[in-house]
């Protein structure tokens, strides 16, 4: 609290988005709700592979969608137009004034496999 940086916040948002947004997609029926994904397992393709697609195209998305809102947070090609940031809100919705800034460094610090999301590599 000392340091004026909205550690909860940052905690609680990327608490969601690893498990639920990447991981997800290890759940038993996620990839059965892709149509192109259940031909290619229909044809044979090995889940554990495909899962760890899915899983990656989301871990890169993720980052660069942090990326884009909590650290560039402006259009290189509108430089006089506004730019945005993601801000804390107190419980009941009013703002804080406190940035969470650069959310995409924490993300793979969020795998709950402790990995930090080596498997993703493979």
């Amino acid at each position: 609290m000392a340091e004026n940086i909205p550690q909860l916040a940052r905690f609680l948002a990327l608490r969601h988005i690893g498990p639920t947004l990447i991981n997800g997609w290890a759940a038993t029926s996620a990839l059965e709700s892709v149509p192109a994904a259940e031909r290619l397992l229909a044809a044979g393709a090995d889940r554990t592979d495909l899962v760890r697609v899915a899983r990656s195209v989301a871990y890169e998305t993720a980052f660069a969608l942090l990326y884009s809102i909590t650290a560039h947070g402006y259009d290189d090609e509108a430089p006089d137009a506004p730019g945005w940031r993601l801000m804390e809100t107190t419980p009941a919705g009013d703002l804080t004034g406190r940035s969470l800034q650069a959310l995409h460094e924490d993300l793979l610090s969020m795998d709950p496999s402790g990995q930090k999301g080596g498997d993703l590599s493979e």
